[in-house]
């Protein structure tokens, strides 16, 4: 099969995108040892550790990218590092000399990471005034750090979390929701790790991908103030039509926290707060902006759009296809060639039994509005991708859809309305090769959905 250049393209793009918030670069490039001084610099905001004001450094840390990540801070720190542990998604692990890194399961939490949240604890436990940590987080660390909340008398397991996150990420609920009933079920969720940190002095390396960057919400906020409380959990799992649908324990336990019988998650101005530093150094944003440029070199005139996007995908991909075709057949935002792109993260509403994942989703309901068109999409030409090459539980990062995606599906007899109806995206695009494979990326700043109009 002859290669598109538009498919070709838009690749190039995304690969660009991902070179720019590649979590080792954004390290080195950001973190430096001057003297016996660490410097850290990201988007204008700087922050100086005296290193001779301390008996050792410890790294500890969670996230698909926080290998790349703890890969980075042993290059600047080099000895000063005593040791670490850090946890990934399996698949995402790089031997390294002072920092340990070991795997768990995401985004359905498993024993591993029960053991490796627990193993943290106590590396945190042990911390003293002497001693800096830095934690490294990025998207994947609240499913990875996945440790039980204790102390009620009500023992939730770690069956009993993985039905909860299995139940909401099949409701179609946001990262925010998910993560409002992570907090309180974790044993380090909620900046309960600083708890366990104190006395200890923090620096946190963040890698967002939580759509608008709230501390509180990537990774389910292991070292920031929750804003969201009890009530708030149980009130998600209303909302979602999942308070019958959740194992007992884990109903009992959240409402004894909403009935005040447990200790909430750490609250804004909690005298541990001034312990820690949280640096933020990479966003979707940035990728958007490097999506842009690489767009613009290859002779597109580029559109960025949002990099808070947030919807069902099938809507979603409606809005942007009008958008796209007002483009390209009005000119409206700019004259052909574009590049249009916007960021964040979408959600389905899982009602099929089939495959996929929200950028293969929205791929395929683009395809859908794309056979309506008179037209038949001509010109118009979309990849949706997850920044971390993993869209849902596949081994796609997301999928291409252009009218030579619409011939393949009609030459293979497929029909659009049925696989997204089925929620079954993966095997529809797998065969007609519309899949975009990259392997983990080991970053992590949401998803790109990106349309060239030729």
């Amino acid at each position: 099969m002859s290669v598109d250049p538009a498919r070709a393209d838009l690749d190039a793009i995304f690969r660009a995108a991902l070179t720019r918030v590649d979590p080792y670069r954004m390290i080195v490039d950001h973190l430096r040892l001057d003297g016996s001084r660490l410097v850290a610099s990201f988007e204008g905001a700087c922050h100086e550790e005296d290193l001779d004001g301390y008996d050792r450094v410890l790294v500890l840390g969670a996230g698909k990218a926080a290998a790349r990540m703890a890969r980075a801070v042993e290059q600047v720190l080099c000895d000063r590092i005593v040791g670490g542990l850090v946890v990934v998604k399996y698949g995402h692990a790089e031997r390294l000399d002072r920092i340990e890194i070991v795997e768990a399961g995401h985004p359905t939490p498993d024993a591993n990471g029960v053991a490796a949240s627990r193993r943290i604890a106590a590396l945190a436990e042990a911390a003293d005034a002497r001693t800096l940590v830095l934690i490294l987080i990025s998207g994947g660390g609240s499913a990875l750090l996945c440790s039980p909340a204790t102390g009620s008398g009500i023992p939730v397991t770690l069956a009993d979390k993985q039905a909860v996150t299995a139940a909401l990420l099949a409701s179609g609920a946001d990262i925010g929701a998910i993560n409002c009933v992570r907090k309180h079920l974790s044993a380090l969720k909620g900046g309960r790790l600083l708890r366990l940190l104190a006395p200890a002095r923090s620096l946190a390396l963040i890698l967002s991908d939580v759509v608008g960057d709230r501390l509180d919400v990537i990774a389910s906020g292991l070292t920031s103030p929750d804003p969201t409380t009890f009530a708030e959990a149980l009130e998600t799992l209303v909302s979602y039509k999942l308070r019958d649908k959740v194992p007992a324990p884990v109903l009992r336990f959240l409402e004894q926290g909403a009935d005040g019988h447990l200790a909430e998650t750490v609250k804004p101005h909690d005298p541990i707060l001034p312990l820690t530093t949280n640096c933020l150094i990479g966003t979707n944003l940035a990728a958007l902006r490097a999506a842009c440029t690489q767009a613009e070199a290859l002779g597109y005139r580029p559109v960025p759009l949002t990099s808070t996007l947030t919807g069902e995908a099938r809507e979603v991909a409606k809005a942007l296809y009008a958008i796209a075709r007002d483009v390209r057949d009005h000119g409206l935002l700019a004259a052909r060639p574009a590049f249009l792109v916007a960021g964040g993260e979408t959600t389905v509403t899982v009602t099929g039994s089939g495959k996929g994942g929200r950028n293969q989703e929205l791929a395929l309901a683009f395809l859908v509005e794309m056979a309506r068109d008179p037209l038949r999409g001509q010109g118009l030409h979309l990849l949706s991708a997850a920044t971390d090459g993993g869209d849902g539980p596949t081994d796609a990062a997301g999928a291409f859809a252009s009218t030579a995606s619409l011939d393949r599906a009609r030459a293979a007899g497929l029909s659009l309305d049925a696989a997204l109806c089925d929620n079954d995206s993966y095997a529809f695009f797998n065969a007609i090769d519309g899949l975009l494979r990259t392997g983990p990326t080991l970053t992590n700043v949401c998803d790109l959905q990106m349309v060239l109009i030729r």
